[in-house]
């Protein structure tokens, strides 16, 4: 059955999908809309719900990128039987979101001034208020959220790397962190992707 992820051609929230797809070896075909020039007015009307990322698997089509990628780390490992290990990630993968929402205020901030306020909190205080908290999960279970690798360490590393593009930022000062982004990165399937892919640039906005 045909599998397909639309998505922008940059990481945020298209690319924790895209790992678990390359690490968990199914064949997708990974359809790029250019951010830059997004809304395009005959795509977006076409969507769900009018956003990206959306997977077509034949005539069924999912939206909201959490749903996207617990669905397809399925059968694969990355999703425990036991539903407290399943409740404590899903509420990892919320705070992770709670975060994301303040970078993604800053990313669609056109005022100038603004944005440099915005980018100012971010960086002196909200990074710190999240990643401490996320360094404590990560150092009390082996580096992971449960003790091993889930499909919520890849909506993590990808947000984080997302986070770096968009902000230009440093995360070195979080070694838990650094660990795992090194960890999911270098996996079977996802270190060649990100090989054959490249590096991200960061997106020069319209103002």
């Amino acid at each position: 059955m045909a599998k397909k992820l639309h998505y922008f051609n940059l990481n945020a929230l298209g690319e924790p999908i895209r790992y678990i797809l390359h690490y968990t070896k199914q064949e997708f075909e990974d359809v790029r809309h250019d951010f830059l020039t997004w809304p395009d007015p005959e795509v977006k009307k076409s969507l769900p719900y009018g956003q990206l990322p959306l997977y077509v698997e034949g005539r069924k089509t999912l939206n909201q990128s959490l749903a996207i990628a617990k669905y397809v780390a399925r059968d694969s490992g990355l999703i425990p039987a036991d539903a407290w290990q399943q409740a404590i990630l899903d509420s990892t993968v919320f705070n992770i979101y709670d975060f994301w929402k303040n970078v993604i205020q800053f990313v669609q901030e056109k005022d100038t001034a603004k944005k440099a306020a915005l980018k100012k909190v971010i960086e002196e205080e909200t990074v710190d208020f999240f990643f401490s908290r996320f360094e404590k999960h990560l150092a009390e279970n082996g580096g992971f959220f449960i003790g091993k690798v889930s499909w919520v360490e890849f909506v993590f590393v990808g947000i984080t790397e997302a986070t770096n593009l968009f902000l230009e930022i440093d995360i070195g000062k979080y070694p838990n962190t650094k660990k795992l982004v090194e960890k999911i990165t270098h996996l079977p399937g996802v270190k060649e992707y990100i090989a054959s892919r490249g590096p991200y640039k960061t997106p020069q906005l319209r103002k």
